[in-house]
């Protein structure tokens, strides 16, 4: 809901910085496979208890996450760059959650398997739409150019990223946080079900 507006703020500095780095001759591959090593590291300091470090490297991660898309429209833009970005974006958001239920699988592990499963079903209503859109030639940059059309929804990445901050502020109300944000999620992917048949039901 948020990604259209951020993108608007966050995309001059990192496009700046995308251009330096792909000059420098950094690949968009390689930014977004050190952002997958930051955000599994955050992970891991979330299942030690390490929150504190957890969200510094949650932060860097997502910086990186919007540097490679910079770095390849600064040099060269691959169909498996955007593959590769959104393979490594779906398991950094799978990473987090399971991290708080290894930290405390007797408090965590009922809405962490919620939350897990709000993901699964909001990722497949993501990713299926794209494909549908991708057969009828449709396009957007509302998110900003992307390798695969980008629906937008009640939930973003930006929604997200705002998500795993508070639960590494809040730990202990992970529980309840989890719910909520599973309970959105269920209801971001039906809504977008639901947009998909009125848009491709001919």
């Amino acid at each position: 809901m948020l990604d259209s507006t951020v993108r608007k703020l966050i995309d001059p500095p990192l496009n700046t910085a995308g251009t330096i780095l792909a000059r420098s001759g950094v690949s968009a591959d390689l930014v977004t496979i050190v952002g997958l090593f930051l955000g599994l590291t955050a992970a891991g300091f979330i299942a030690t208890g390490g929150n504190t470090w957890a969200l510094i490297f949650i932060l860097l991660s997502r910086v990186a996450d919007g540097l490679d898309g910079a770095v390849a429209r600064a040099s060269k833009r691959t169909d498996f760059g955007g593959y590769l970005d959104i393979t490594c974006d779906f398991l950094f958001y799978g990473a987090i959650p399971m991290a708080f239920v290894i930290a405390d699988p007797a408090t965590n592990g009922t809405a962490g398997a919620i939350l897990l499963t709000s993901f699964y079903f909001n990722g497949a209503s993501f990713l299926g739409y794209a494909i549908l859109a991708e057969k009828r030639g449709l396009d957007t940059a509302a998110q900003g150019v992307k390798s695969l059309y980008y629906s937008n929804g009640l939930l973003e990445g930006t929604e997200t990223i705002g998500f795993f901050v508070l639960l590494c502020i809040f730990p202990a109300s992970f529980p309840i946080l989890a719910l909520i944000f599973g309970a959105l999620c269920f209801l971001t992917g039906a809504l977008r079900l639901f947009g998909a048949r009125r848009l491709f039901v001919s």
